[in-house]
Formats: C-alpha cells, structure tokens, sequence
C-alpha cells in the first residue's frame, strides 16, 4: 500500500464498519457511513485497490478448534549470520502452531504468538519445533491469563 493514499471520515468510518462485520452488504454498510448503495461500493472498491482494505476473513474461536492455550514467546538468538537466520524463520513459520512471527528491534529478537491445545501440547511445541533449531540460545514463554483487548 502507498502511504499517499488520503483517507476521509467517509473512509475512515467505512473502513471501521467493515473491521466490526467483514460480512455487511453493501446497501447496509451504505446505510451506516451515510452514502448510496453505488458511491459506498465505488469507495470500498477503491480501498481494496490502494491496498488498504487487504483481505477479508473469519474470525475462528481457538477454543472450538482445540487450540486454548495462546503462549506469547520471545527468542533470543546466539548468531548473527543471515543464512542461520533465514532458516531460522523458515522452521518456525512453517509451525502450523505459529499464528504471529516478529522480528523486532532490541532484545528478544523475536516475538511469537502461539496457539495450542493445552500445556502438554506447548511443552511438545518447545522441546520438538522451537529449542532445537539452530540460533536459538533462549526462549521465554508466557502463557496468555486472560485477553483484555484484541484487534485484528
């Protein structure tokens, strides 16, 4: 996306509305923000090609999938160079248990969230997927007590 796209209140609350529900239609999201049917679906249009509404998707309860227990992790890693490092990220995206994966500025090196059945379930993660990759010198695991405030 450039960030010279200029954004009104018009796209602004359009963009707000379809945060809340992805799955309005477009006479009802028309309704919200103020607008007709076919000016609402020329900016909506125009959101997607500039690249600022992305995608849309389903919001899946971890719960009713098996997957309660969301670990927040930090890595420190013990080398520098790029070829370690790239697979480094290689391994641990490709765990299917990896649902966010950042590298970040300072100490940690990087920040992941996890998502697993249960204790037992991170505790295999860590000891099979995560400690034995080489570069990783430590890892902090946080499990997750309770979620104040999700935006996504």
């Amino acid at each position: 996306m450039s960030n010279e796209y200029e954004l009104d209140a018009i796209d602004r609350e359009i963009l707000l509305q379809l945060q809340r529900d992805g799955r309005l239609t477009n006479v009802e999201l028309a309704r919200r923000v103020g607008l007709t049917p076919p000016p609402c679906l020329r900016r909506v249009r125009r959101l997607e090609e500039a690249g600022v509404i992305t995608g849309y998707r389903a919001r899946v309860d971890p719960e009713a999938t098996g997957r309660g227990l969301e670990v927040l992790v930090s890595i420190e890693v013990s080398v520098s160079d790029l070829r370690t490092l790239e697979g480094l990220e290689a391994a641990i995206s490709a765990c299917e248990e990896v649902v966010e994966f950042r590298r970040v500025f300072g100490a940690p090196d990087y920040h992941l969230r996890v998502l697993v059945a249960d204790h037992t379930a991170y505790e295999t993660f860590q000891t099979t997927k995560i400690i034995c990759i080489p570069g990783v010198a430590r890892v902090i695991s946080q499990p997750t007590m309770k979620k104040i405030k999700v935006t996504d």
